[in-house]
């Protein structure tokens, strides 16, 4: 019985393993540091607008979603399909070009969008306009998920995440 039950989670770890890819290959987008440009090759996929991740190196909460929740497949797949997704380091200075198309560099552009804290996940539409904004590591997939339905839903429109998390099904 011990064995039987010792192959079934065996099997089961293995399952969960097979589903994560990496977050650099699976997650993010290469950036060419054009964000005006990007908005409208948001609109021309028919996206509803772009992510970026505000994070920096040393952010063991980076590098804890990154590993846990941002190499899980479904939420690759589910991001993917719905937001052009950019990692900035709020610490960098390579240059880009912000929503307005205004020349910067990460850490600028950062400071300018309030990213003190990292993690933090900014939610652009095709506009270059914020939708939401969310601070910190989310606890696992399924918040982050949810996260992302809160955004394309439209939830952000009428109450803050805090309270959509308590009624969303």
């Amino acid at each position: 019985m011990l064995r039987i039950l010792g192959l079934v989670l065996l099997f089961t770890a293995n399952m969960a393993f097979a589903e994560m890819r990496s977050a650099q290959d699976y997650f993010f987008q290469p950036k060419l540091g054009d964000f005006k440009a990007e908005l409208e090759t948001a609109k021309k996929t028919d996206k509803s607008g772009v992510l970026l991740m505000f994070m920096m190196e040393e952010c063991p909460f980076c590098a804890r979603m990154e590993s846990t929740i941002l190499s899980q497949s479904e939420v690759q797949d589910y991001y993917r399909k719905h937001f052009l997704i950019y990692e900035m380091d709020v610490k960098g200075d390579n240059p880009m070009v912000d929503f307005q198309g205004v020349a910067t560099t990460e850490k600028a552009f950062a400071l300018t969008q309030r990213a003190r804290a990292t993690p933090t996940f900014i939610f652009y539409d095709t506009k270059g306009n914020v939708m939401t904004k969310f601070i910190g590591p989310t606890k696992d997939a399924a918040e982050f998920l949810l996260l992302g339905r809160y955004v394309v839903d439209g939830g952000y429109k009428q109450q803050p995440f805090s309270v959509y998390k308590t009624t969303a099904k």
